[in-house]
């Protein structure tokens, strides 16, 4: 199946990621880092929802019509068995809470942490598994825009985002926009989406895109890929992130990076 990986990932390396023990909490943005690290060489996937699919999600979730309705978990872990049958891939149906957190707790070697910020939860899950030194991975769609976060350290800066009085994408959006040096046009059209979601009345969940889906699962599954080789990773409070804009635009920030960002092409 991984044929065509070659000379972009050496046997060793494919070898390793086909070892790799991915635990995704999650199964929205989760759903297409899912296809995407299966589809790279990670072949021991464990996928913990209770949510079900709502027509909603189908603009930017790895879902399609006739799913809704369905366990998201479920019906992710059909696909992924689809595209490699002799791939273990394994589904938890519950919503994580902090009562059966440690009941579900599952050994792994990475995480990926793409729980809704409803509850203190994805903070507690943080903790559990960054405690036994396991990696965790936070990704956001932004939009045209797409930020992870490596966590392997719990620090007092990321911890305070628990406490934080209000939406907690709309503080993790302010972070990081007050990070970057240089912004592109797409970056102050955010900034208003931003402001906009934050002022709304209504208690709604964040917009987001497809393109901010696609752009976090190839970042992620790099990571992971960073991860399985022991390569350097950009940790807390650094981040990865992709500014959508002219694709060639990133290259010169790239070479502009500083030690607070780096802007992240999906490559090795």
């Amino acid at each position: 199946m991984y044929s065509r990986n070659r000379l972009y990932i050496s046997p060793e390396e494919q070898d390793r990621l086909g070892s790799l023990r991915l635990l995704l909490g999650g199964a929205g943005l989760g759903s297409e880092i899912a296809e995407c690290a299966l589809r790279l060489g990670i072949r021991h996937i464990h996928i913990i929802d209770g949510d079900r699919v709502e027509q909603s999600n189908l603009n930017r979730q790895n879902y399609v019509l006739s799913d809704v309705g369905r366990l998201k978990a479920e019906v992710l872990s059909e696909r992924l068995k689809a595209i490699a049958p002799d791939a273990e891939i394994e589904f938890t149906p519950v919503y994580l809470t902090e009562e059966n957190l440690t009941t579900y707790a599952l050994d792994c070697d990475v995480a990926v942490n793409a729980l809704d910020f409803s509850t203190s939860v994805p903070f507690l899950f943080d903790c559990y598994y960054v405690g036994k030194n396991i990696p965790m991975l936070h990704p956001y769609n932004f939009g045209w825009i797409g930020c992870v976060f490596v966590i392997r350290t719990l620090t007092s800066e990321w911890l305070k985002w628990e406490q934080f009085e209000g939406k907690t994408e709309v503080a993790v959006a302010r972070f990081v926009m007050s990070r970057l040096e240089k912004k592109t046009d797409e970056w102050d059209a955010f900034a208003k989406v931003v402001d906009a979601y934050e002022n709304e009345k209504e208690t709604l969940p964040p917009p987001q895109l497809a393109i901010g889906s696609y752009y976090v699962a190839g970042m992620c599954t790099s990571i992971l890929c960073k991860i399985s080789s022991q390569d350097r990773l950009c940790d807390f409070p650094e981040f990865n992130v992709v500014p959508v804009n002219d694709f060639f635009m990133c290259f010169p920030m790239l070479l502009g990076r500083n030690e607070s960002l780096n802007l992240f092409v999906a490559k090795r």
